[in-house]
Order: C-alpha cells, then sequence, then structure tokens
C-alpha cells in the first residue's frame, strides 16, 4: 500500500476506512469484507495496540506491526528463535494488562528444544521496533518430536493471571489425560510464569501445578465470557467432533476418552461424545469445520450482535456466529461461505468496534467486516466511543 494511504482517528478511538483499502468483497450476509493489510506470510495472531496499530505473528517467525495505513512493518528484533515446522512456529501475542505503563508483550511459539521441540511463552518490553528483556515464562512439558498440535492461545482473565492453551503434539495425545504432563492442557501462570496458588491441582501430589483443565486435544480459540469472565475455548477435533468448551478449574474435556468424531481412518473413538467424569462441550461440529480464533463481540457495530460468540474456520473459511443463551448454544450462522476464501486464523474486536479477521496463507490478509453500506457511504463512529 502507498505510504501516502492514512487512516483518519475519529477522537482516537475509531479507525475510518483507509483511504486506499482495497474494495469491499460483499458477502450475501449483507456484511463486506475490507482488506487492511496483506501480503503476510501465514499470519497467526494479533493484538492492538493503543494506538490502534496492531501487533501481528507469522508464524515462519516474525513479528510485526500493521501500521494506521495498513504498511506492515519490518519484522520486530528480539523475537525468539521458532521452530517453524508443519503446525510449529511463532503463533499467538497478547499485551500485558498493564501494556500502556510497561510495555509488556506476551508471545507463544515452537520452541526447538536438544530433545524436540515443544510450546513456550515468552514475554518482552516492546521498545519501537525491538523487544528487550525478553525471557522465557513457560515451557510445556515433556517436549516432544514432530511438527503437530502446539496450541496455542494467550488470554488474561480478570485478575491478571495468563491461560495458555497447549495441544497434546498428536503423539502424545494419551498424555492429554495424565497430569503430570502438560500435554493437551489449559495452564494458568502469573505474568512472570509463577504459579497461582489457587490453581486447581496445586499441592495434589503427582500433578503440574499449572495445569487447570486437562483432556484437550488442539485448543487454537480461546476467549473470556464478558459476563462471567470464565474462560471458553474450542479446539479441533479429529475427523468431526471439533468442539466448544466452558473451560472450568480441574475438570476433564474427553480427549482422547471420547469424541463426537472419528479417526481419520475412520475408526470409532467412542460410542458417545461424553461419558461420566467428562464436562461436555456446550457446542460441536459433525463435520469438522477446523476451529481457530474466538471472540465474543461486545461493540454495537452490528445490530443484534452484542454478546454472540464468533469462531473463525480453517478448513471450512467461514466466519460462525453462534447465538447464546446463558451457556447453550441456540443458534448457528455461517457467515462468509465463498468470500473469504481463505483459512480464517483468528477473530479478534478492534477498538473501532469492527470484527477484525486473520487468513493463514502465504499471502494472508488482515481484513475487517463491516455491515454493507449503500455505495459512496462512510463508516461512522460507535456512539458511546470505546466498547
Amino acid at each position: 500500500m502507498s505510504g501516502a494511504c492514512s487512516w483518519m482517528l475519529a477522537v482516537l478511538v475509531v479507525l475510518a476506512t483507509p483511504a486506499c483499502a482495497k474494495e469491499p468483497v460483499e458477502s450475501r450476509d449483507g456484511l463486506s469484507l475490507v482488506t487492511v493489510a496483506s501480503g503476510l506470510d501465514h499470519p497467526w495472531g494479533m493484538a492492538f495496540l493503543p494506538d490502534g496499530r496492531v501487533l501481528v505473528t507469522e508464524r515462519s517467525g516474525a513479528l510485526r506491526i500493521i501500521e494506521l495505513g495498513g504498511q506492515a512493518g519490518p519484522p520486530i528484533a528480539g523475537v525468539p528463535e521458532v521452530d517453524a515446522e508443519g503446525q510449529g512456529g511463532l503463533l499467538d501475542v497478547a499485551l500485558d494488562p498493564d501494556f500502556a505503563s510497561n510495555r509488556l508483550v506476551y508471545l507463544s511459539y515452537a520452541e526447538p528444544r536438544p530433545d524436540g521441540n515443544g510450546t513456550s511463552v515468552a514475554r518482552g518490553v516492546l521498545d519501537g521496533e525491538r523487544l528487550t528483556g525478553v525471557q522465557v515464562i513457560f515451557r510445556q512439558r515433556p517436549s516432544m518430536k514432530g511438527g503437530h498440535h502446539f496450541g496455542s492461545r494467550l488470554v488474561f482473565d480478570r485478575e491478571g493471571r495468563l491461560f495458555v492453551t497447549l495441544g497434546e503434539r498428536n503423539v502424545g495425545r494419551a498424555q492429554a489425560q495424565q497430569l503430570d504432563s502438560d500435554l493437551g492442557k489449559i495452564v494458568r501462570i502469573n505474568p512472570d510464569g509463577s504459579v497461582p496458588q489457587d490453581n486447581p491441582f496445586v499441592g495434589r501430589p503427582g500433578a503440574l501445578p499449572e495445569i487447570w483443565s486437562y483432556g484437550h486435544r488442539n485448543v487454537q480459540g480461546a476467549a473470556l465470557h464478558p459476563g462471567t469472565g470464565e474462560l471458553w475455548a474450542n479446539e479441533h477435533g479429529p475427523k468431526g467432533g471439533d468442539e466448544l468448551n466452558r473451560v472450568l478449574p480441574g475438570r476433564n474435556y474427553g480427549w482422547p476418552v471420547v469424541s463426537y468424531g472419528t479417526e481419520y481412518s475412520g475408526a470409532k473413538i467412542s460410542d458417545s461424545g461424553t461419558a461420566p467424569g467428562i464436562e461436555p462441550p456446550v457446542h460441536y461440529w459433525v463435520p469438522s469445520i477446523a476451529t481457530s480464533g474466538l471472540l465474543f463481540y461486545t461493540g454495537d457495530r452490528y445490530p443484534g450482535w452484542r454478546g454472540d460468540a464468533f469462531v473463525g474456520g480453517l478448513k471450512s473459511e467461514q466466519l460462525v456466529r453462534l447465538r447464546l443463551d446463558g451457556d447453550r448454544v441456540v443458534e448457528e450462522q455461517r457467515l462468509l461461505d465463498g468470500v473469504v476464501n481463505q483459512r480464517v486464523r483468528d477473530v479478534e474486536q478492534g477498538p473501532d468496534g469492527y470484527i477484525y479477521l486473520l487468513t493463514d496463507e502465504g499471502d494472508g490478509r488482515l481484513l475487517r467486516l463491516e455491515p454493507r453500506r449503500p455505495a459512496g457511504a462512510q463508516p461512522q463512529a460507535a456512539e458511546g466511543g470505546n466498547p
């Protein structure tokens, strides 16, 4: 994009459409997609900076800032070395809850290790185009060889604790049920990597104290419910059986004992998707949509969408809207089918109240979803400022 292209900030709250953004692609769902940035190398995670710019990870190992005009900046120095093998590489990015004062950025990634690799989390101070003081605060145990099922989303809870979602690495699937392993778990740590003393397995012999929940396969979407503050997450099933879960402390989510899906060979995993002692999913998909980013929408840009959940689809190349009644899904709507035509990897709400998507492709894009407007109309600032 031309350097002359710029975004107008309305009271530093609402990002207007870039003057030289590509033409919106209209869908039959009454929505338009605007390309904010393109040419990204398999982007995986994003986080909005206070000034409206966007931090984006590329799986090959680069962390970039998308400027207000849509330009992707150079790779930020200081990012840890990643093992960009298979599904591995640089994964999610999150800002510290006190980022405005401490400038701390958190990254999850597939870390190369002498005995294989594993999902790790590092943090550092964002100083211009460099991360300084980078420290690894968490390493998934044990290390494994291979390039599958790393997770991994980063979500801060309301107390400032950090949830990290972890895959079972495929070859370590049996360890998803074992409490002496981080494989197939969601863990909860303090920002410095220490363990909160109110975690469910603290003090239990033979259990890793960082574990929050277990029996997961490959969790690649996670978000806090805006009403309850509880963590919700979606995870990939095998052949079918993707799940949306309300993630409660100490609960077992079943993998690989039960699943609504089957093995890729067609072999049956279980007669039912749940069992005694197993927490059932809130919602599941058969066939699989290949779930990715998860968002609870809290803005006002889209009439009737406040409080709904949104799930990205990789294989399905869709955005799925779920209308909720408490903890129940009462309606599912498939959006953008045949419009995105790329794998939707992450879904986030921007400070302007719009929904943004990242597409996981060699020519990946940052997209903004807008209600369809009459030709020539400009987007309006949301009333009440930042949602």
